[in-house]
């Protein structure tokens, strides 16, 4: 692996500060698939330490793991069956306590991922369940329902699990079938949890008590909107609330997603977050249908922050942007929460794929013909490669403009794209598993990281390791974190470049926001001011959607996404799918 070891003249934001999660951006770890230190194949927290120089040169304010609990992988680390434990391919719970070590003497927080919506069927609790039978104490911490049918044979409802098929799996009690179904939002290894059960509530209030004490500075929390059902398991799904022309005013979310008991629970979590100082802090994987119902989760006494999901999805044209934009703030101003911004992360198709292809973020959804351009088994060509790089460029520039914190996912930083053309035999996925292959599923965004220009896993591991649990393709030597570091102009270079302007121009993270239409008379740019009421700077940032040259007035230009960009004459000619930081 690349030996990272120069950390002279790091900026970062005031991590000191009990209000740093504001305007931090925070670097996502699949650990897995970040550097494996022992040639075993597999990302493991040692490796990470190995490399934290190369986050603290990058310039980001903190790292979000996914999980790297004790568990079976049956999800990637998603199905936990110890949350206060480390899995043995990951390193030891003293490893961890290392890395958090480490990375705070970077400068480097630290958030975890905590999945509180299901448990692993490994958990104790689920297996004292299954060695009683139904109706036993055990069962009560887990939704447990009676089948349709004669003899309970049938699911209880019609829910469907969000990896295919049904989200019921049938009980038995001493080899024969019970009548009796558990409920398994996901896969059927991942159960979910009663959250009206206090043995549920005790186990997550010892799990964040357990981490904090170690330093841990903040959870992700996965599924947050998913943890309480609704009232009787009622059949059914989403609604939408039409007004009289026929207009969208609200969405009715299906019966296992977004009840208002969640937020009792956050309340409770924020009041163990502060309990610590310095600030704990929690974000949220909140898939709530509108950004007002998003907000919710966002006052004061809730969590702290939600992923912008909205912005995630937008794709590749100024007014979907535009809109997600004036919403999110419209929303989270008012009750005082800060703006988050992401692009990309491991549950959704890399932003350089999708922008090069005009792909929606999730794309589960098969198409009839595997030859079309919207089937997700379909590999991007090279030149939807280059324009989603292109656009990745852009994207990125524009996302560190925007007020408040920011994430990066592992390799956007490089212009990772998509890899769609691994083996059948190769591909982990539970949803590409349950679906029989008709779905491609989560693989493609999660291939290990290239390090080095050479060797056989591109420096994700030892030369004389296994093979990476995942293939990666040679193609990535030219974009790997050796090859990027060489080149002024790629796109580590300008991710690096951009986070030390950020950093010391304290205004492009809390600064105030205005769009600037006044300075291009076009629908497919989007032009926006930042600025501080207390000075007199400013920066402008101009994002060029369309496929026209544009030009703008300026004293100077701060960066550009594209290398030819510069001024002359007081003028700046912006290319299409390019964006530029300007002084006016």
């Amino acid at each position: 692996m690349t030996n990272f070891t120069h950390v002279a003249g790091r900026v970062h934001a005031d991590l000191a500060s009990p209000d740093w999660w504001r305007e931090a951006v925070i670097y996502q770890i699949y650990p897995k698939s970040w550097a494996d230190s022992n040639g075993d194949g597999i990302g493991d927290l040692n490796g990470v330490r190995q490399n934290l120089p190369y986050l603290a040169e990058l310039g980001v304010d903190a790292i979000w793991f996914s999980p790297f609990f004790v568990g079976p992988q049956t999800d990637g680390g998603y199905d936990v069956a110890d949350y206060r434990d480390i899995d043995p391919m990951f390193g030891t719970l003293q490893d961890a306590e290392a890395l958090i070590q480490e990375a705070h003497e970077l400068g480097i927080k630290i958030i975890i991922d905590v999945v509180p919506n299901h448990t692993s069927v490994e958990h104790p609790f689920f297996k004292a369940a299954i060695a009683t039978p139904p109706g036993s104490p055990e069962w009560e911490r887990y939704h447990l329902v009676r089948g349709q049918g004669e003899n309970g044979e049938l699911p209880p409802n019609d829910w469907i699990s969000i990896f295919s098929g049904p989200a019921w799996t049938q009980t038995n009690f001493e080899g024969k079938p019970t009548g009796y179904w558990y409920l398994h939002i996901f896969d059927a290894g991942q159960p979910d949890v009663n959250w009206d059960h206090p043995d549920i509530v005790d186990e997550f209030d010892k799990t964040l008590r357990f981490w904090f004490d170690r330093g841990v500075d903040g959870f992700r929390i996965d599924v947050a909107h998913g943890l309480v059902k609704s009232e009787g398991y009622p059949g059914g799904g989403e609604e939408k609330v039409l007004d009289e022309n026929g207009e969208i005013v609200d969405i009715i979310p299906h019966p296992y997603w977004c009840q208002d008991g969640v937020h009792e629970i956050y309340r409770r979590w924020r009041a163990i977050a502060n309990e610590y100082t310095p600030t704990r802090i929690f974000v949220g994987e909140i898939g709530e249908p509108t950004t007002a119902r998003v907000a919710k989760y966002l006052r004061p006494d809730e969590l702290h922050t939600g992923f912008n999901f909205g912005y995630l999805t937008a794709q590749w044209h100024a007014d979907s942007v535009r809109k997600n934009v004036n919403e999110t703030i419209e929303f989270n101003v008012p009750i005082g929460a800060p703006t988050t911004w992401v692009t990309d992360n491991h549950d959704t198709t890399r932003s350089v794929t999708r922008y090069g292809c005009d792909w929606p973020a999730h794309n589960w959804a098969d198409s009839v013909d595997r030859d079309s351009k919207f089937s997700n088994h379909y590999v991007a060509n090279d030149e939807e490669v280059a324009l989603g790089r292109r656009r990745g460029r852009a994207s990125m520039l524009q996302m560190l403009a925007l007020p408040g914190s920011a994430y990066i996912y592992q390799g956007q930083e490089l212009g990772l794209e998509e890899v769609r053309d691994i083996p059948a035999e190769k591909r982990q996925d539970p949803v590409y598993i349950n679906s029989k292959g008709d779905i491609v599923g989560r693989d493609g965004d999660r291939v290990p990281m290239p390090w080095t220009r050479s060797g056989k896993s591109l420096g994700f591991g030892p030369e004389d390791g296994a093979e990476p649990w995942l293939p990666m393709p040679r193609r990535w030597s030219e974009v790997s974190v050796e090859a990027q570091l060489e080149d002024p102009d790629s796109m580590h270079s300008l991710t690096r470049t951009a986070l030390l302007l950020r950093r010391q121009l304290p205004l492009l993270g809390s600064g105030q926001m205005r769009w600037r239409d006044d300075l291009v008379e076009s629908a497919n740019v989007l032009a926006f001011e930042r600025f501080d009421e207390t000075s007199v700077s400013s920066v402008v940032c101009v994002a060029n959607y369309g496929d026209e040259n544009v030009s703008v007035a300026a004293l100077s230009v701060l960066i550009a996404s594209q290398p030819d960009v510069s001024l002359h004459n007081g003028h700046v000619v912006i290319p299409p799918d390019t964006t530029v930081w300007l002084i006016l």
